[in-house]
């Protein structure tokens, strides 16, 4: 199993960011997940840069693979310039880019006043999508497409990296994780669950990589930890389809205030103890997953990449190979 780490640009400052990813290179991570959004999920995060830019950046300080999680490429922005953003991308990282992509959430996607589809649409919205940036990532002419839900008019990406970007499609419920089998290079979620990826496996997935993203919060101490995993994600415990059709930060802060600050500190790990880190894997490696990406929340990521690079990086590479022995 590879350990990544998660760059979260609804949190951080671009240059935050950037420095993260420099740091975690040197803390011994294997890669890096970057989020894509148009808000953040409540003001208290405070932040969400343009991610193509930051990625652009990164790939000057940083050499890990770098996969978006995720993009939706669907309603605010159009598949063939999202196209193009990722073959930059990839051209700048050295083919070292993966493509998240998903059906996204309204807190993104409603700004230009278009209405948010069901999700049976927007699984099939991205199912095009997904056409047309593979054609225009492989064709050598022109590219028209005259689809159900887009148009494309005689279009040609002409800076693209030497092979085609492979595209992990996440999946948070069965319909999603069927598709992200039969149309998808690899499979990305949130939760620990293995049974969704037994189905994805099964229904087509096979031996694609599948990689899994959770966060913690480093702190002096683990109340100081609770205390702000519940003020700056207090979201994460929202339960059913909340995080896919509220529209704005307003409305994640009025759902969040349903979550309890005793049930944040159940759901992440908290504090420096590098022992509640390691555990907080354990999870995803019994379910299988090929990568894991951890993020931190608040203010003390730099301790938190010192802690995983002293202690928890090489204490997961130990049971790696005790696993292998």
């Amino acid at each position: 199993m590879q350990i990544g780490y998660f760059l979260s640009s609804e949190e951080y400052t671009p240059a935050e960011l950037i420095e993260q990813a420099r740091l975690a290179e040197e803390a011994g991570f294997d890669g890096l997940w970057i989020s894509d959004h148009f808000h953040p999920w409540n003001d208290e995060q405070g932040q969400s840069a343009f991610v193509w830019s930051t990625i652009g950046a990164i790939s000057q300080v940083c050499e890990l693979p770098v996969t978006t999680a995720v993009t939706c490429p669907t309603v605010r922005i159009h598949p063939a310039v999202i196209a193009q953003a990722a073959a930059t991308s990839a051209v700048l990282l050295n083919g070292r880019f993966r493509l998240g992509v998903g059906t996204g959430e309204a807190l993104n996607e409603h700004i230009l006043g278009s209405g948010w589809p069901s999700a049976d649409v927007r699984l099939e919205m991205l199912e095009e999508a997904v056409e047309i940036m593979r054609r225009l990532w492989t064709e050598d002419g022109f590219v028209n497409h005259r689809g159900k839900h887009y148009t494309v008019d005689t279009a040609r990406i002409y800076t693209r990296p030497a092979e085609p970007l492979p595209i992990y499609m996440s999946g948070f419920g069965p319909e999603a994780t069927d598709v992200a089998a039969r149309i998808a290079d690899g499979y990305l979620t949130t939760s620990p669950d293995p049974e969704l990826l037994r189905r994805f496996r099964d229904h087509g997935g096979g031996d694609k990589p599948a990689q899994a993203g959770f966060k913690v919060s480093y702190a002096p101490t683990p109340d100081e930890g609770a205390e702000q995993a519940h003020r700056i994600w207090a979201n994460s415990g929202l339960p059913g389809e909340l995080a896919q059709v509220l529209p704005s930060p307003r409305h994640f802060e009025q759902a969040s205030q349903l979550v309890t600050k005793e049930a944040s500190a159940r759901s992440v790990a908290c504090g420096p103890d590098a022992a509640a880190h390691l555990e907080a894997f354990r999870p995803y490696a019994e379910a299988g997953f090929d990568e894991v990406y951890v993020a931190n929340m608040g203010p003390y990521s730099v301790d938190m990449l010192n802690l995983y690079r002293t202690e928890v990086l090489p204490e997961l590479r130990l049971r790696k190979e005790q696993t292998r022995g």
